[in-house]
């Protein structure tokens, strides 16, 4: 009954349900995710040290970081709204596999050098050895709000779709799925996380895959598919128009795509926490190089089960009395699987492991930016056994805190499209305050503060006025299905589709101009709208308070991007510019003399070591 229901759509008459098989895959699901937590649990070092629970003991390989870094990108309702972005407009889509070059060649070779270097736990120590403690305290707030308000809403949107097409018990799936997955994360810490996800990256493969290959084969086959998705339309073209107004061209998804990725490979917590649980920075490296592929098939497999429904319905479809894109996947699925049981359990069973995969890693990064950034600073007497125990009941009550998310989400009506707008607002400030303070030596502290809030301001701006405009659309225009994509920087996915029941504004009105151009902005440019606004009021606000100088920067907090670029100048001009300092191979942690080998093992560097012992 609650203000979402009003948007459920009236299927034909066919009525679908789940049989037991169904229930036994995704049970068995819940059952496999908890039995690996409970494993982590009672194996190895049991999750006695913050330095195992939060990081894995930096003892991970590259393939299962890599995989899990794909299975944060894949959420619930990435599964579920690419292939209805494809049926509704075409493969244009496809194309944001472009920007997965630069998206994940940039963290591989500048990111994941500086942070692995100076051996963080959480991105935002950077902020405070780079800028000050006040810097730090604003980005880890900033998270935090962005990942609470994402972690109800991407558990409750696909349960609400699944009730509504199956009949399948709403408030059942939230709480199995919210409960087993704060199970397995307070347990079994970082380590656990990362092998579920390879499970579930396992699961969801699985299910799409049967999904592909049953529709082509209903559909008369793949060459089938193809042909009628040409004969409708479906196969996009290189659409080069540079208009930034427009949602989907080659610029806004090869370009506007990389600021996207790097909010959320570069600078995210979940993927930053993923790299430096790795055993070496080479291996960080290689799990960004073997996570590439994959996503290129996630994407593939996305856009052909889009092709898949088109060919099965055509035009005039069911699908069409759907009003949400979450429902459409659904409705496909149950309609092609009607008669073979087991089959639409393996699915949901897939579903569930984006939202499982995205949830966990949310409660894992939360905790540990809660406990490294807001409590350890304060408590620096605290002792190991009590920080561990403390961490773990962070992640308990951020499930907690999820389950409450959820409920809220399920009162918010036509406010959810908003949450999940202001959600992605934050991804583009946050990668702006990173690239000020670590490729322009010369921003200071006051520039960050102020470059971040301005940066947010913006964000906003435009975010809620492109809200509020197409709120304000005329009722009596016909109605259109219009998707709404916002980018997701948490942990995360690219993107949440959100189809709505009112057109689109420039449908109807001449080009915009003005302010209303700016709202009118395809959602791939806002991160990097909103991230050169920090960047660019960080700068001149700290060319007018005192740049900062050269020997005044902890080393290694600085990537010389600059100093690459301008190689050519003079030494004394790139010593203005502060662009001399190498990146250090080794930053912030002291090499360990014999007497040391026996000392007990420190969670992370702490700042203090970051400052003098360093090694150019």
């Amino acid at each position: 009954n609650s203000p979402l229901s009003l948007t459920i759509a009236f299927y034909p008459s066919t009525s679908m349900h789940f049989t037991t098989p169904d229930y036994v895959i995704f049970a068995l699901l819940l059952v496999a995710s908890t039995c690996i937590g409970l494993f982590y649990a009672l194996s190895g070092g049991r999750q006695r040290t913050t330095q195992e629970f939060l990081l894995a003991d930096r003892s991970m390989s590259c393939l299962p970081v890599s995989l899990s870094l794909l299975a944060t990108f894949q959420s619930a309702v990435a599964i579920l709204g690419v292939p209805s972005e494809i049926y509704t407009y075409g493969t244009q889509y496809w194309f944001l596999g472009v920007s997965y070059f630069l998206g994940l060649l940039i963290p591989a070779h500048v990111f994941i050098p500086v942070f692995y270097r100076l051996r963080l736990t959480s991105a935002y120590e950077y902020l405070e050895l780079r800028f000050n403690k006040t810097v730090r305290i604003m980005g880890t707030v900033t998270f935090i709000f962005q990942m609470v308000i994402y972690m109800g809403v991407v558990l409750y949107a696909p349960a609400l779709a699944l009730n509504a097409v199956t009949g399948f018990d709403l408030w059942g799936a939230v709480l199995a799925m919210g409960l087993v997955c704060t199970l397995y994360t307070t347990l079994g810490g970082l380590k656990a996380v990362i092998w579920t996800d390879v499970f579930q990256t396992i699961v969801m493969f699985a299910g799409q895959l049967a999904v592909i290959i049953v529709g082509a084969h209903q559909a008369g086959g793949m060459g089938q598919v193809w042909r009628k998705a040409i004969n409708g339309s479906r196969i996009a073209s290189l659409d080069l128009n540079p208009d930034p107004t427009e949602r989907h061209t080659f610029w806004t998804l090869g370009v506007g795509g990389v600021f996207l990725m790097l909010a959320l490979y570069g600078v995210n917590q979940a993927q930053v926490q993923r790299y430096l649980s790795s055993r070496t920075e080479r291996e960080a490296v290689m799990s960004c190089y073997v996570v590439f592929p994959c996503q290129q098939v996630v994407l593939c497999l996305g856009c052909l089960m889009g092709l898949v429904m088109f060919a099965r319905y055509g035009e005039d479809s069911p699908l069409d009395k759907v009003s949400s894109c979450l429902q459409m996947v659904l409705y496909f699925v149950m309609d092609v699987f009607r008669d073979l049981p087991g089959l639409p359990g393996l699915f949901v069973a897939c579903l569930f492991s984006g939202a499982l995969s995205t949830i966990s890693s949310a409660f894992n990064s939360l905790a540990t930016v809660t406990m490294e950034d807001l409590i350890r600073p304060y408590c620096p007497a605290m002792t190991e056994a009590k920080a561990t125990l403390l961490s773990k009941g962070l992640a308990f009550a951020y499930g907690l805190v999820c389950l409450a998310m959820a409920y809220t989400a399920s009162h918010m009506g036509s406010v959810l499209q908003a949450a999940l707008s202001i959600f992605g607002m934050v991804g583009g400030p946050l990668l702006g305050l990173f690239c000020l303070g670590m490729f322009f030596p010369w921003a200071n502290s006051t520039g960050a503060i102020v470059g971040l809030a301005a940066g947010l301001v913006m964000a906003f701006w435009i975010g809620i006025g492109n809200f509020v405009s197409r709120m304000a659309v005329p009722t009596t225009l016909p109605p259109i299905i219009n998707g709404t994509a916002m980018p997701l920087p948490g942990n995360m996915t690219t993107l949440i589709t959100l189809i709505t029941a009112k057109p689109k504004y420039s449908d109807f009105l001449s080009s915009p101009t003005g302010v209303q151009a700016l709202y009118n902005l395809s959602y791939l440019w806002y991160s990097a709208h909103n991230s050169t606004t920090v960047v660019i009021v960080g700068l001149i606000v700290s060319l007018l308070t005192g740049p900062m100088k050269e020997k005044d920067l902890i080393p290694g907090t600085v990537f010389p991007v600059l100093g690459n670029l301008l190689f050519f100048l003079p030494e004394y001009y790139r010593e203005i510019l502060c662009c001399v300092t190498p990146l250090p191979h080794k930053v912030g942690c002291r090499e360990k003399d014999e007497d040391e080998e026996t000392a007990t093992p420190q969670p992370s560097c702490r700042l203090a070591h970051t400052l003098q012992e360093t090694a150019l």
